[in-house]
């Protein structure tokens, strides 16, 4: 139980950090009040004394530095009193949305002997967390923690793994518990709320120093209470973790592409997916469907109860922590989000995506974003006659231009980049519009182009060759292939 010892000792480390700085802030108080009582008893510069002038003018001087360290001490205690610790923004769910979860957390926290969590919320995050609540009450106590969950470890994992990955969570709040951890770590939060609501003046430099001061030992404190809730949690389904440690790196894996390839260019068209996590369990079946090592892994744990089942209504939380990925991902636009299923992606996201960014590469050509473009073989033309530079540069200012409604995806990337992607979402639009393909989604890729005569996958590398060096055979036999007239108008609007 070494970890147990060392978390308390930098606790209490810290706390003596809190009470020197307390005594130093009540030193110059106490030393004038004794000097001021010397004068009065007349042991210390009495009335009349030779040395009763230099002695008022020291209690003067002393009188001052106290007033202005008791004023300085008030300022950082009230600083304090209204700074409020960051919370990290979570879905907050009742007992009664998952009954079935409170119990397994409960159930867990018995057999780990360490106090239950005060409630559950769940993150669009893959990590897993305790969240210390707000202090209540006169005496600033604050309740148990709340235990913060990574949704996508709820859909992807199954509940057996998922109670073996929180063991280590859960068994944290009996450091949390312990009265002087719990103190410390109550005091170090107001020490960096308060720094972070003052970042300039006597307070802001004196929580500085103080958190300068604590460092160390709050670092200390950290890990060892890591420590103690490993060390406790060490005999709870030691077996079981390991293969469920082996998930949450697939869960963030296949959570990442999701929202960078499959999410993203539905937020910038302000639709936000209602169901990202039901989402990642499609992603990551594909994946196991493409990989043969994760399909066995995947294979093997279809018998076993998916986690999500410990909800009563997951589709609804779904789309309440899908609502929350978008406002904390994705600058929301002015007319607010519109809810997106997944059946109407292809339409409503794949399509209409191409069409706006085959309208902005109308207007770089000099047309009307409203009105039916150049051709494509009037687009070709442009880049057989070397125009490709211009043409990107000019593509760029338009999406800079247009940034507000449908922010570009980071990092900036160079026109010719950007004239390329446009230039295949056109090639998209025609082909759509030739009837021998259709707008798909791909759960790892995105946005996809579904053609029964020409494969996607040659149509970027085509599309880069006649921007990049005029070469545009490989993408005439490609649309060939597709059946596209090239002196067909691309139609703008779906």
């Amino acid at each position: 139980m070494a970890a147990v010892d060392t978390a308390r000792a930098r606790a209490r480390a810290v706390l003596r950090l809190r009470g020197r700085a307390v005594a130093a802030a009540a030193l110059p108080a106490a030393c004038a009040a004794v000097l001021l009582a010397g004068r009065f008893t007349g042991r210390i510069g009495a009335p009349g004394a030779p040395d009763a002038a230099l002695w008022d003018g020291i209690r003067w001087a002393v009188g001052a530095v106290a007033a202005l360290t008791l004023l300085l001490a008030a300022l950082v205690a009230r600083a304090h009193r209204r700074a409020v610790p960051p919370v990290t923004p979570a879905v907050p769910l009742e007992r009664s949305d998952a009954p079935e979860l409170y119990r397994l957390i409960e159930e867990l926290a018995e057999r780990l002997d360490v106090p239950a969590p005060a409630a559950i919320a769940l993150t669009p995050d893959c990590d897993s967390w305790l969240e210390e609540p707000p202090a209540r009450g006169p005496a600033r106590r604050p309740s148990a923690p709340v235990l913060v969950i990574g949704s996508p470890f709820l859909w992807w994992m199954r509940a057996g793994e998922l109670r073996a990955l929180l063991a280590p969570v859960v068994a944290g709040t009996a450091a949390a518990a312990d009265p002087d951890i719990a103190d410390a770590r109550r005091w170090l939060r107001a020490l960096d709320a308060a720094l972070g609501e003052r970042r300039r003046g006597p307070v802001a430099r004196v929580d500085r120093w103080l958190l300068g001061a604590c460092r160390e030992h709050a670092a200390e404190l950290e890990q060892a209470a890591a420590a103690w809730s490993s060390e406790q949690a060490r005999a709870v389904d030691h077996g079981l973790r390991i293969a469920a440690q082996e998930q949450v790196g697939l869960a963030y894996a296949g959570w990442d592409r999701l929202l960078t390839r499959v999410a993203l260019p539905a937020w910038r068209l302000g639709r936000h997916p209602e169901h990202l996590n039901a989402g990642v369990v499609s992603a990551l079946t594909e994946l196991s469907r493409r990989d043969r090592l994760a399909a066995d892994g995947y294979g093997n744990r279809l018998g076993d109860r998916p986690a999500c089942d410990l909800l009563e209504e997951p589709g609804a939380v779904d789309a309440r922590v899908s609502r929350l990925a978008a406002g904390l991902l994705h600058e929301e636009p002015a007319e607010g989000w519109r809810p997106l299923d997944w059946a109407d992606y292809p339409g409503e996201v794949v399509d209409r995506g191409w069409r706006e960014q085959a309208a902005a590469l109308q207007a770089a050509l000099g047309g009307d974003r409203k009105h039916t473009g150049p051709a494509l073989d009037q687009v070709l033309a442009r880049l057989a006659a070397g125009e490709a530079e211009t043409l990107a540069a000019a593509l760029a200012g338009q999406v800079a231009r247009g940034a507000r409604v449908a922010p570009p995806l980071p990092p900036v990337r160079s026109g010719r980049d950007l004239l390329v992607e446009h230039l295949v979402a056109t090639v998209c639009c025609a082909a759509v519009d030739a009837g021998t393909a259709a707008p798909g989604l791909d759960w790892l890729d995105g946005p996809v182009l579904l053609s029964r005569t020409a494969p996607r996958a040659e149509l970027a590398p085509a599309v880069a060759l006649a921007v990049e060096d005029g070469q545009d055979g490989p993408l005439l036999a490609w649309l060939e292939r597709a059946g596209v007239r090239l002196e067909r108008p691309v139609r703008l609007s779906g």
